[in-house]
């Protein structure tokens, strides 16, 4: 008679087998985060497959320290995957990234909205195309280095902020499925500060510990957003008229992809009694709408494309009392989120914000705790 089956306890992953059996893919873009990502599951005995995507043409920034996924971060990725024993893989992703990231950055910031593509890359490129090819390398799981944490819950893995609010990166993660989120991982999410991930770091000998984080997007490494549109799309440099909110007209323009809402200065139209900001930029006309700052504020925010990651459907109740982000930078604030369908909704602030730009994300999370219930996209509405 056999005798009664022996289970390996659960390790770190959430997988009841020895970490030697247990395969992982990790994301590196050759920064210090993925990088000690993939080092301490390697230390901890784990079938580690290292990845990095090759995203643009990164010769003009071989040698940019800001920008991640350049030729130097190449390099640093295969250096620590070298040195931890691990295999590396690099994979051209060009085409798929110009086509679903980059050509809608162009079009979103000519149609006067401010997008945010560092989510439709983790939404279209790294939790899409990546994580199939992890799937394809029969991988258990796949490991980034994004500060945000996978908590089990009783409808099943729920998403949550970072322990490390000033690291926290969920306002750019709520595109996330429910699909995805059961395959990923996030082992540095638990961490109370980046000095402990460096600390890592330089416990593991990974000559990326002191590397300065990323700042820029990726494919702007400069930062100068504008030069890259009008590269893309030479109309948008086009001049003409800066306008009030009643329609007349205070001054010229140089091309509406030079402006940003809420912006108040390099408007050149000094001389007026009361500071004037950006409330409005219209492609279409080629205008910029100006205004007093009371003109910024926002109530009422349309939302579409929605991510839902709560344990009932969205649309099965009439309004879910939520918090909500509608800019990285700034803290969830108290919000009624009204569902229009199972992907749109009518977002109400309980009080007011300034500089609420279609183009956004607006992130739904726990009032009062650390739980992310997805988000959408802000648009102007019909």
């Amino acid at each position: 008679m056999n005798g009664p089956l022996m289970t390996h306890p659960v390790n770190s992953l959430g997988f009841a087998k020895p970490p030697k059996d247990t395969r992982v893919v990790v994301a590196m873009s050759g920064g210090v985060d993925s990088s000690v990502v993939a080092a301490e599951l390697a230390a901890e005995g784990y079938d580690v497959v290292g990845v990095t995507l090759q995203l643009y043409d990164h010769g003009a920034a071989l040698a940019k320290k800001g920008a991640c996924c350049a030729g130097i971060d190449i390099h640093d990725a295969r250096r620590v995957a070298e040195e931890m024993g691990f295999p590396h893989y690099v994979l051209d992703y060009e085409n798929i990234f110009k086509e679903t990231v980059i050509d809608e950055f162009a079009d979103s910031y000519l149609a006067g909205a401010t997008p945010v593509p560092c989510i439709r890359c983790n939404e279209r490129v790294k939790f899409k195309d990546l994580l199939a090819t992890a799937r394809d390398l029969d991988a258990d799981c796949m490991a980034t280095g994004h500060y945000i944490q996978r908590k089990g819950g009783v409808g099943g893995a729920e998403l949550h902020m970072a322990a490390d609010p000033m690291r926290d990166q969920s306002y750019f993660l709520f595109p996330t499925t429910q699909e995805q989120l059961d395959f990923l991982r996030f082992p540095l999410g638990h961490l109370e500060s980046k000095a402990e991930t460096r600390a890592l770091a330089v416990k593991h000998g990974l000559a990326v510990a002191d590397k300065p984080d990323s700042q820029d997007i990726c494919f702007v490494p400069d930062g100068n957003y504008a030069a890259l549109i009008e590269k893309l799309r030479p109309e948008a440099a086009s001049p003409g008229k800066i306008v009030d909110m009643d329609g007349n007209v205070l001054g010229e323009h140089r091309g509406v992809i030079h402006y940003t809402i809420g912006q108040r200065r390099g408007l050149g139209i000094g001389g007026l009694e009361d500071p004037l900001y950006v409330v409005r930029l219209d492609a279409d006309k080629r205008e910029v709408v100006v205004g007093p700052k009371e003109a910024l504020t926002t109530r009422i925010i349309p939302v579409r494309e929605i991510n839902w990651l709560g344990d009932a459907p969205f649309d099965s109740q009439d309004e879910w009392h939520l918090a909500v982000k509608v800019r990285s930078t700034r803290p969830p604030r108290a919000a009624i989120v009204r569902p229009l369908s199972a992907t749109t909704a009518e977002v109400e602030l309980l009080e007011p914000e300034e500089g609420v730009s279609p183009g956004q994300a607006c992130v739904f999370y726990e009032d009062g705790g650390s739980r992310i219930f997805g988000g959408g996209w802000i648009w102007r509405g019909d």
